[in-house]
């Protein structure tokens, strides 16, 4: 992190603002001390009190009041999205272990399958603890494993290592899972290969085994394993705002509803709620502003719900045509109805603060400016950087919200008044004093009468 210390320095030589430019902050908690860089998953607390549309109005600051870098990211972006890896134990073999070896006979296993340790000599002889094949307990992992990911001790050699992987059950029978793996740390002139990560086919096994595939091959200083879950299709986590209407007649007897938006929501997702049958086909607008023109900001489509008693049928929520963060909405009806007002409800993805800790903790998120702003960083770079350095599955530590807490208030919702620089309007006092004044003598020698010529 060290060496991109110079972008972390960026925003802070570039203030954004303080706390008195923020209506309100929200504490966060570090899932894990120095990780250097974190991510906060935000909140419908946060939105709502959001002004910019572009959600400039959004900072991260340490204890002392200044900035730090910080980025948007978007549900869909691989950084937004939490790392599906977790930490597993693991144990250096004997270097005499051979692959058909009943590694159960030097283990101690606990009563649910974990192992508490595996004795690193073999018939009574020391045997030393840096052996270059490793042992790891994943009996305790419920999902499969698609990958392991590696951490080792800096200041070693550069290498290439290749690697067989293996599993089991019982620690007695192994079958190979994959043949061959690399972990590599290459340099040269400058440039740099890193790889970490030894893939699997979502190998489902109490442990693993990785065995080295080259003779005398030097072992490896490591001081972390990771497991990689198989990626689980879940559902989106899809966030509603329900919003209250109310009904609108214009010429003709054209009925529509209007419905106003507090905060600055990524909506992508849209939906009617009537009680009871009904069916409709829906016409949706947005604006930013009530001076603005209404924008289409969804294709028609049709809504119906449908209550038998026992069972209910809702119609699918539409999409938007794009990410939108109006504030003012319109619903316009196909048909005419007489109906109660419907609710409208609009659908969201919550989207991610990554940033940079720098300074002293605590840190605090601000939200809520018409004063301040948040300076743009090269925040996407670092990653790019980091990634490359650490392996691209690498993602920022977690950060959680605490609760809201008032700072400023309405107050930082107003816009500072312009400054007048009186020195600027001095000077044009001045000049115009000036000009006047030489036009005052210009009038006046044009008023004199000429003198007489003599005969």
């Amino acid at each position: 992190m060290k060496r991109f210390a110079w972008i972390v320095l960026l925003p802070l030589a570039a203030f954004a603002g303080t706390r008195d430019d923020y209506a309100q902050q929200w504490p966060l908690t570090l899932g894990q001390e120095d990780a250097g860089a974190y991510r906060v998953v935000l909140d419908r607390t946060v939105y709502r009190q959001l002004q910019s549309p572009t959600l400039k109005d959004l900072v991260v600051v340490n204890a002392d009041g200044g900035t730090m870098a910080a980025s948007l990211f978007d549900a869909e972006q691989p950084l937004a999205k939490p790392a599906n890896t977790v930490d597993v134990p693991w144990f250096p073999l004997p270097s005499s272990t051979s692959q058909s070896r009943d590694i159960a006979s030097i283990s101690e296993i606990a009563t649910d399958g974990s192992l508490r340790r595996v004795v690193m000599s073999d018939a009574g002889t020391a045997t030393q603890a840096s052996g270059n094949e490793y042992l790891i307990d994943t009996s305790r992992l419920r999902e499969p494993v698609r990958a392991l990911h590696f951490a080792w001790a800096a200041g070693q050699e550069p290498f290439d290592r290749p690697y067989r992987a293996m599993a089991s059950d019982d620690l007695k029978n192994w079958s190979t899972v994959q043949e061959e793996g690399h972990l590599v740390e290459l340099q040269n002139n400058g440039a740099r290969i890193f790889k970490n990560r030894i893939e699997l086919e979502g190998v489902k096994a109490k442990y693993l085994r990785l065995v080295p595939l080259q003779k005398d091959q030097r072992a490896l200083s490591l001081t972390r394993v990771s497991a990689e879950f198989a990626p689980i299709q879940a559902a989106q986590d899809w966030q509603w705002e329900e919003i209250a209407g109310k009904r609108v007649v214009g010429k003709e007897g054209a009925v529509s509803f209007l419905y106003e938006i507090k905060g600055r929501f990524p909506f992508e997702r849209a939906d009617v709620a009537l009680p009871g049958n009904s069916s409709n086909e829906w016409i949706l607008k947005s604006r930013d502003s009530e001076e603005s023109e209404w924008r289409f900001a969804a294709a028609p489509w049709m809504a119906f719900q449908l209550e038998d008693g026992k069972t209910s049928s809702r119609s699918p929520p539409q999409g938007l045509q794009q990410l939108n963060r109006d504030r003012y909405w319109q619903l316009i009806p196909k048909n005419h109805t007489d109906e109660a007002v419907p609710e409208l409800r609009l659908g969201y993805r919550p989207e991610v603060v990554v940033f940079l800790a720098q300074g002293k903790a605590p840190y605090s998120l601000l939200g809520g400016s018409a004063r301040g702003q948040r300076s743009e960083s090269p925040l996407p770079q670092l990653v790019d950087a980091l990634r490359a350095q650490r392996g691209q599955d690498w993602q920022p530590a977690s950060a959680t919200l605490g609760d809201m807490q008032p700072l400023a208030g309405a107050k930082a919702l107003t816009p500072e008044p312009l400054k007048r620089d009186w020195k600027a309007w001095l000077l044009w006092a001045l000049l115009v004093g000036g000009a006047l004044i030489v036009a005052g003598f210009a009038f006046s020698l044009l008023k004199k009468p000429a003198g007489k010529n003599p005969d």
